[in-house]
Formats: C-alpha cells, sequence, structure tokens
C-alpha cells in the first residue's frame, strides 16, 4: 500500500493562499487606494533647491490662504508626463507647486521647456529624502494642501481619466468648498 506524502498538499495550500490574499485585496472598498499618514497633518519641509531660473518653492508658500497642489514629478517618469496637461489646466484656476524627484537638472528643464511648466514654484529634491518625509511611494503623487497648509489630500498615481474623475476632483472640490 502506498503512502501518503505531506509534501503532496503544499502546492495546493500554498495556491489557495495566494488566491485568498488576492480575493481579499480585489475587496477592499479602495484597492488602488494607499493609507498617508499625512493626511491631517501639517505638510512636512519643502527642499531649498530649485531647478535654475526658476521661482523657489518655500514652506512660507504652502501656508498662504487658499488651496494648493504639491505634485512630487520626475522628467523620466512616463506617469508624469500622462498627467502633465491635467496639471497644466489645473494651474490656470489655483497654485499648482512642483517638486522634481531625483531628476538631473538639465533633464528636467527640458521637459519643462518642451511640455510647458504648469508650476507656480518648484524645488528639487535629488536624494528624495523629501518625498520619504511625505510618504511618497513612487511619482507621480499629488498633496491637496489647505490655507494653513495641512495636508487634506494625497493622490498616489497619475492625475488622468476615470481615477482623476472619481478620486482627486471630489476631494479638490471639497477642500475649495471648505476654503469657500
Amino acid at each position: 500500500m502506498a503512502r501518503f506524502s505531506p509534501l503532496v498538499a503544499v502546492p495546493p495550500l500554498v495556491f489557495a493562499a495566494i488566491a485568498g490574499v488576492f480575493l481579499w485585496g480585489m475587496g477592499r472598498e479602495d484597492p488602488s487606494g494607499l493609507p498617508s499618514t499625512m493626511v491631517g497633518r501639517e505638510a512636512p519641509a519643502i527642499p531649498a533647491t530649485t531647478l535654475p531660473d526658476k521661482v523657489q518653492l518655500t514652506d512660507a508658500m504652502l501656508r498662504e490662504p487658499g488651496v494648493k497642489l504639491v505634485n512630487f514629478w520626475a522628467s523620466w517618469c512616463p506617469p508624469c508626463r500622462a498627467e502633465h496637461p491635467t496639471l497644466t489646466r489645473l494651474s490656470q484656476d489655483l497654485p499648482v507647486y512642483g517638486v522634481d524627484l531625483k531628476d538631473p537638472p538639465a533633464n528636467a528643464l527640458a521637459f519643462l521647456e518642451q511640455d510647458g511648466d504648469p508650476y507656480h514654484a518648484l524645488a528639487t529634491d535629488p536624494k528624495g529624502r523629501a518625498a520619504i518625509d511625505w510618504g511618497v511611494t513612487a511619482p507621480p503623487e499629488t498633496f491637496i494642501i489647505d490655507g494653513q497648509g495641512r495636508v487634506l489630500f494625497r493622490f498616489a498615481g497619475p492625475l488622468v481619466r476615470e481615477d482623476y474623475q472619481t478620486r482627486f476632483l471630489p476631494e479638490l472640490q471639497k477642500a475649495l468648498d471648505a476654503e469657500g
């Protein structure tokens, strides 16, 4: 009589465990959303560096009255390029500030020259230290900031299509209504 080896059961059990994790992930309310510990807190410090001939973004700008956006981006980031027209449109109605992340200055300047510069002021984060303080996982990420410099909302990913319409714009409108 042949003996049953317990090792035969390992592959189906591993598969079932992985499938369970995927099913749980798909059942979450917002599977693409990443929680941010920054929401409700004062915006972290902004790097004191910028690109040549650009207005330096400062911490004081984040505390000026009104809603504003802080966008972490890079010229080497394809999703950043995809969201660029959206940022250009948004910058016509409210201040959009940029933090150029781990980007050679010449590349960042060439990108802004080619596609336009939607940023009212810029900072550079060549080593990614500020991105860590802000909780940025990868560019692009956009933060909605209130008139007191508090983070109201964090949007991870490009500001495009349905995700932009259904997740970002309602939060932006809520912030604008609150500032009234």
